[in-house]
């Protein structure tokens, strides 16, 4: 014959068992949090990264300006050989001109520093300082000088 356990065992099986779910349900909400933070921890260290790279690529960027603004006075072969090999190694991380002159002005794209009478409507006319996007996202925008139709 089978012996019938006290209900006083069954009653502390019982709050074990519940024990047991309360520090596994406890344990399960810790690790999804911890999951959590290793996203949001990544998140923050990649932005960090971008926005470290967008203002690197940003300072060379205004280098290549002044070597282009000192190429109008200054015709050296020297000069022209940085400025391409800046230009070469911002290709290589995926730095590119927007290319604007003759196209429609898109303000994503540009900003209209100055506006002059031409024969359309938001036509870029000269380009004043060249913009670059770094692998499709904006790096830079140009600054422009767009047409305005003037009917008298």
């Amino acid at each position: 014959m089978k012996k019938q356990k006290p209900v006083e065992e069954t009653a502390q099986l019982k709050e074990v068992k519940e024990e047991l779910e309360k520090y596994k349900s406890a344990y399960l909400r810790a690790l999804a949090d911890y999951q959590n933070l290793e996203k949001r921890t990544a998140q923050v260290h990649n932005e960090v990264k971008k926005k470290t790279v967008h203002a690197m690529i940003g300072r060379f960027l205004d280098v290549i300006d002044d070597i282009e603004k000192a190429e109008i006075f200054v015709q050296d072969d020297g000069l022209k050989m940085i400025k391409n090999k800046l230009l070469s190694i911002l290709q290589e991380v995926g730095v590119t001109e927007i290319e604007l002159k003759g196209k429609e002005f898109d303000p994503h794209f540009a900003e209209a520093i100055d506006v002059v009478e031409g024969e359309e409507d938001d036509i870029i006319i000269d380009v004043l300082r060249k913009g670059y996007v770094l692998n499709g996202e904006m790096l830079r925008p140009a600054q422009v000088r767009v047409s305005k139709k003037i009917t008298h």
